[in-house]
């Protein structure tokens, strides 16, 4: 019964040190209508803390789902627990999904989280029992629009409270076969329909479509795609490095043969692992 009971107290501790739940909006949720229960649409942080810190470095991890669902397991959490077990910390966000009927601005919302965030990790090191470096954001498929977004949009604080560009800016991002382009020849188009639709306007497609709004100051960038990827094609990474190297910002682009879309962590057709060749990447660029 001892040995039982032991088990259990060690199970629930480890699992408590890998994933922390956090308050990211203790003085309450931004642009939200006045008597919406958000239910599952509430923004969450988790944080994953390795057992032993070995670098400086944390991770941001934006899961995809078109903006009509967030992929937690398989983009998020198995993602912030391999980052971990190598010894970065980790944090993975559940962000509002662009709802009408919930937000005062639905095209904001998940930017506003994405920010809120990145905020949070930078003010709260010390607390997290963390030590301060650099933080940067890893997104997938509409995570990875997100992701881009929270690279390209940071002189604008999104949350009205007076942020700085400094703070907001990520010191780099992993895109995974992201959707970029709001450009409807490339772009997801539920992603499109369900972050800036369903009533379409020019202004909205440009202000969302990353590799329009690409400067000398983006983040560097690993991207990640494969060529058969028929859901987001994979020339929306293409136009999205080419406006890197245009800017004269550090970029790869990781390219599988085959894997489709939404393969997380690990392509079932293709030995290489884009996540060991990133951490490669990541300790040769200056961010």
């Amino acid at each position: 019964m001892k040995i039982t009971v032991l088990f259990l107290m060690i199970t629930f501790t480890a699992f408590v040190r890998g994933q922390e739940k956090l308050e990211m909006y203790p003085d309450g949720i931004p642009n939200t209508k006045e008597g919406v229960d958000l239910g599952e649409n509430t923004p969450e942080l988790y944080f994953y803390k390795p057992l032993e810190a070995k670098h400086k470095t944390s991770f941001l991890i934006i899961p995809g789902g078109g903006y009509s669902h967030v992929a937690m397991k398989h983009e998020g959490h198995d993602v912030a627990k391999a980052l971990s077990d190598l010894g970065y910390p980790a944090f993975v966000l559940r962000y509002r999904l662009p709802k009408a009927d919930q937000m005062l601005d639905k095209r904001v919302g998940p930017i506003q989280d994405a920010q809120q965030a990145l905020a949070y990790i930078r003010s709260n090191t010390k607390m997290l029992g963390i030590k301060r470096g650099k933080v940067g954001v890893l997104g997938f498929s509409a995570g990875g629009h997100l992701a881009s977004t929270l690279s390209t949009h940071f002189e604008t604080d999104y949350l009205n409270k007076g942020l700085s560009a400094a703070i907001l800016r990520p010191d780099f991002s992993v895109l995974v076969y992201p959707v970029i382009s709001m450009d409807d020849g490339i772009t997801h188009k539920g992603s499109k329909n369900n972050l800036i639709g369903p009533d379409l306007f020019e202004t909205d497609s440009t202000r969302f479509s990353n590799e329009l709004n690409v400067t000398k100051n983006t983040p560097p960038t690993y991207l990640v795609h494969a060529i058969d990827d028929k859901g987001v094609p994979i020339e929306n990474s293409k136009r999205y490095l080419k406006a890197l190297k245009e800017n004269g910002v550090e970029g790869k682009l990781f390219i599988y043969d085959t894997g489709g879309h939404g393969f997380g962590m690990i392509n079932r057709t293709d030995a290489r692992s884009w996540l060991d060749d990133m951490i490669g990447w990541l300790n040769k660029t200056k961010t």
